[in-house]
């Protein structure tokens, strides 16, 4: 079968990524209004979360294959993986410590803290849940690194934007799914978002970003419930 090889214009690019933005923005603003300690377990949340972000990766691949673009415009290119690989693992503990400083400082300046204690349906308690937790955060890192780091910026940067307001504008909509994080948590993870898309931009790869994203992940919803921490 014959792809459609022709570049689309500036018009068809911000159509498809409006209607795309108009698919998650919304419920992803709902998480500033999330219920703190409602009836949600980790389980049911979980579970939601793994079939929305396979259904929006199956989109945005629907919109690749459709417009026959290469999954490396994407940032799907493992040719230098393994360095990529240790890049992120490197700097994954630097960044790990400013966004806690930044998270810090931002509280000490008066934007809000976190929920305390956290919400329920981010708790995963026992070995079934701990193992549900681990397939998550794998497959969070892989898809939103996919649609925030990826298929954003190639969007925004074909309706023109630069490269800067490109990785700043996808940092702020990776920010608004982290509400009930409180303000200051919402400003942390869109700095990360921002960090992880000069590190794509670098890379041209999404690899190392995965990681990092992976790690941080894996140590809030993992990592801390198993070393007693929550």
């Amino acid at each position: 079968m014959l792809i459609n090889t022709t570049p689309k214009s500036q018009k068809e690019q911000l159509l498809e990524v409006s209607v795309f933005l108009f698919l998650i923005v919304p419920s992803m603003v709902l998480s500033f209004f999330v219920i703190r300690q409602g009836s949600l377990g980790f389980v049911f949340t979980a579970f939601s979360v793994i079939l929305r972000d396979l259904a929006l990766v199956s989109l945005i691949l629907f919109f690749i294959w459709r417009n026959g673009e290469p999954l490396e415009q994407l940032g799907w290119n493992f040719k230098n993986g393994w360095k990529d690989v240790a890049l992120g693992i490197a700097l994954f503990l630097p960044m790990f410590f400013a966004a806690g400083l930044l998270d810090h400082a931002l509280q000490a300046a008066g934007l809000s803290a976190p929920a305390t204690p956290m919400p329920s349906f981010l708790e995963a308690r026992g070995r079934a849940e701990l193992l549900l937790a681990f397939f998550l955060v794998v497959l969070v890192a892989i898809v939103e690194e996919t649609i925030f780091r990826g298929y954003l910026l190639l969007r925004f940067r074909g309706v023109n934007l630069s490269p800067p307001w490109a990785a700043a504008l996808s940092g702020v909509i990776f920010s608004l799914g982290h509400g009930y994080e409180g303000t200051s948590g919402v400003v942390t993870v869109g700095t990360m978002g921002l960090v992880f898309a000069v590190i794509y931009l670098w890379r041209k790869s999404l690899v190392a970003p995965m990681v990092m994203h992976f790690l941080q992940d894996f140590t809030g919803i993992v990592l801390a419930p198993l070393l007693g921490l929550k």
